[in-house]
Protein backbone atom coordinates (compact mmCIF):
# COMPACT_ATOMS: atom_id res chain seq x y z
CA UNK A 1 0.00 0.00 0.00
CA UNK A 2 1.50 2.94 -0.94
CA UNK A 3 1.00 6.20 1.25
CA UNK A 4 -0.54 9.63 -0.72
CA UNK A 5 1.47 12.49 0.15
CA UNK A 6 -1.57 14.88 -0.97
CA UNK A 7 -4.01 13.15 1.32
CA UNK A 8 -1.73 13.33 4.26
CA UNK A 9 -0.33 16.64 4.44
CA UNK A 10 -3.58 18.70 2.84
CA UNK A 11 -3.77 22.31 2.22
CA UNK A 12 -0.56 22.48 4.18
CA UNK A 13 1.92 21.88 2.23
CA UNK A 14 0.39 24.42 -0.32
CA UNK A 15 0.41 27.12 2.73
CA UNK A 16 3.54 26.66 3.38
CA UNK A 17 4.69 27.42 -0.72
CA UNK A 18 1.75 30.56 -0.07
CA UNK A 19 3.78 31.78 2.70
CA UNK A 20 7.18 31.59 1.31
CA UNK A 21 5.68 33.64 -1.61
CA UNK A 22 4.06 36.14 -0.06
CA UNK A 23 7.57 36.91 1.71
CA UNK A 24 8.89 37.25 -1.09
CA UNK A 25 6.77 39.77 -2.20
CA UNK A 26 6.48 41.02 0.81
CA UNK A 27 10.05 41.90 0.93
CA UNK A 28 9.96 43.31 -2.77
CA UNK A 29 8.02 46.26 -1.30
CA UNK A 30 9.86 46.75 1.52
CA UNK A 31 13.27 46.95 -0.74
CA UNK A 32 11.17 48.97 -3.04
CA UNK A 33 10.13 51.64 -0.99
CA UNK A 34 11.75 54.56 -2.00
CA UNK A 35 11.31 53.67 -5.29
CA UNK A 36 9.20 56.27 -7.37
CA UNK A 37 5.74 55.53 -9.00
CA UNK A 38 6.10 51.64 -6.90
CA UNK A 39 2.85 50.26 -6.01
CA UNK A 40 2.86 47.81 -3.21
CA UNK A 41 1.64 44.11 -3.47
CA UNK A 42 0.19 41.51 -1.11
CA UNK A 43 -1.08 37.85 -1.72
CA UNK A 44 -4.34 36.89 -0.37
CA UNK A 45 -4.18 33.60 1.55
CA UNK A 46 -8.62 33.65 0.72
CA UNK A 47 -7.75 33.73 -2.83
CA UNK A 48 -5.20 31.21 -2.96
CA UNK A 49 -7.14 29.26 -0.79
CA UNK A 50 -9.96 29.14 -2.79
CA UNK A 51 -8.32 29.06 -5.92
CA UNK A 52 -6.23 25.73 -4.76
CA UNK A 53 -9.80 24.43 -3.31
CA UNK A 54 -11.16 24.90 -6.48
CA UNK A 55 -8.20 23.49 -8.45
CA UNK A 56 -8.52 20.49 -6.32
CA UNK A 57 -12.38 19.64 -6.97
CA UNK A 58 -11.85 20.11 -10.93
CA UNK A 59 -8.66 17.67 -10.52
CA UNK A 60 -6.85 20.35 -12.82
CA UNK A 61 -3.32 20.19 -11.39
CA UNK A 62 -1.77 23.67 -13.28
CA UNK A 63 0.14 24.11 -16.53
CA UNK A 64 1.71 21.11 -18.18
CA UNK A 65 5.01 21.33 -20.18
CA UNK A 66 4.41 19.54 -23.61
CA UNK A 67 8.17 20.40 -24.46
CA UNK A 68 11.39 18.94 -22.48
CA UNK A 69 12.51 22.89 -23.56
CA UNK A 70 9.83 24.71 -21.64
CA UNK A 71 10.16 26.43 -18.59
CA UNK A 72 8.23 25.11 -15.84
CA UNK A 73 5.63 28.05 -14.29
CA UNK A 74 6.21 27.82 -10.92
CA UNK A 75 5.17 30.32 -8.16
CA UNK A 76 2.09 33.35 -8.14
CA UNK A 77 2.12 34.92 -11.93
CA UNK A 78 2.62 39.04 -11.88
CA UNK A 79 -1.14 39.15 -13.46
CA UNK A 80 -2.38 36.42 -10.73
CA UNK A 81 -6.09 37.70 -9.32
CA UNK A 82 -4.42 36.92 -6.04
CA UNK A 83 -1.51 39.57 -6.37
CA UNK A 84 -3.69 42.51 -5.18
CA UNK A 85 -2.18 46.16 -5.05
CA UNK A 86 -1.91 47.79 -1.11
CA UNK A 87 -4.57 50.57 -1.02
CA UNK A 88 -2.22 52.73 0.72
CA UNK A 89 -3.45 54.80 4.17
CA UNK A 90 -2.11 58.34 2.78
CA UNK A 91 -0.61 59.75 0.25
CA UNK A 92 2.71 60.18 -0.71
CA UNK A 93 4.47 62.88 -2.95
CA UNK A 94 5.65 60.17 -5.31
CA UNK A 95 3.59 58.51 -5.72
CA UNK A 96 4.75 55.31 -3.86
CA UNK A 97 2.43 53.26 -1.53
CA UNK A 98 4.76 51.20 0.04
CA UNK A 99 4.04 51.97 4.11
CA UNK A 100 7.24 50.35 5.87
CA UNK A 101 5.90 49.70 9.08
CA UNK A 102 2.70 48.27 7.92
CA UNK A 103 5.21 46.32 5.41
CA UNK A 104 7.32 45.32 8.03
CA UNK A 105 4.45 44.08 10.27
CA UNK A 106 2.62 42.52 7.67
CA UNK A 107 5.83 40.38 7.30
CA UNK A 108 6.73 39.58 10.64
CA UNK A 109 2.96 38.12 10.82
CA UNK A 110 3.70 36.07 7.70
CA UNK A 111 6.75 34.57 9.17
CA UNK A 112 4.49 33.42 12.38
CA UNK A 113 2.52 32.03 10.08
CA UNK A 114 5.00 30.35 8.16
CA UNK A 115 6.51 28.92 11.25
CA UNK A 116 3.21 27.63 12.28
CA UNK A 117 2.66 26.12 8.63
CA UNK A 118 6.14 24.34 9.08
CA UNK A 119 5.81 23.07 12.90
CA UNK A 120 2.37 21.69 11.80
CA UNK A 121 3.86 19.97 8.38
CA UNK A 122 6.56 19.06 10.61
CA UNK A 123 4.55 16.94 13.32
CA UNK A 124 3.12 15.55 10.35
CA UNK A 125 6.02 14.05 9.11
CA UNK A 126 6.73 12.53 12.50
CA UNK A 127 3.36 11.04 12.51
CA UNK A 128 4.03 9.23 9.45
CA UNK A 129 7.24 8.32 10.07
CA UNK A 130 6.01 6.59 13.34
CA UNK A 131 3.28 4.71 11.41
CA UNK A 132 5.90 3.47 9.14
CA UNK A 133 8.21 2.05 11.93
CA UNK A 134 5.18 1.04 13.96
CA UNK A 135 5.36 2.79 16.98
Amino acid sequence: MSISFDSALGIHEKALGFRAQRAEVLANNIANADTPNYKARDLDFAAVLAEQSANTQRGSAGLARTNSRHIAAEGVAMGSASLAYRIPSHPSIDQNTVDVQVEQSTYAENAVNFQASFTFLNSKFKGLVSALRGE
